[in-house]
């Protein structure tokens, strides 16, 4: 499991923030939405091994359109107008002093 930080936002992977899924979906469609997104994930696999370059445009772009529905890109789901992090080194971030915590708690 990968920490993830206090407030819910992200989680940590190899010293980077990736956001989390929007905790405000129901189970089920969060479960729904993680099923499309595997099955797009697939379909990029089939793509990339079939070279067909329009394909392959179509299964990211719905690997694009579940992660935004997930909460996971696109616009933030928290509405305190805190900045997105995501994809930034842990250290560069406020959540620096969280992070170097976690090194020092094991």
């Amino acid at each position: 499991m990968y920490p993830t930080t206090p407030d819910g936002r992200y989680f940590v992977v190899k010293g980077q923030l990736w956001r989390c899924s929007n905790p405000a979906l129901s189970e089920e469609e969060r479960q729904h939405l993680v099923h499309v997104l595997m099955d797009a994930r697939r379909a990029v696999k089939e793509a990339k091994a079939s070279k067909d370059a329009g394909q392959l445009r179509s299964a990211r772009a719905r690997v694009d359109a579940a992660k935004v529905a997930l909460g996971e890109r696109g616009p933030v789901w928290w509405s305190d107008g805190s900045p997105d992090y995501n994809r930034h080194k842990a250290i560069n971030t406020p959540y620096a002093d969280w992070y170097r915590s976690l090194a020092e708690q094991q």
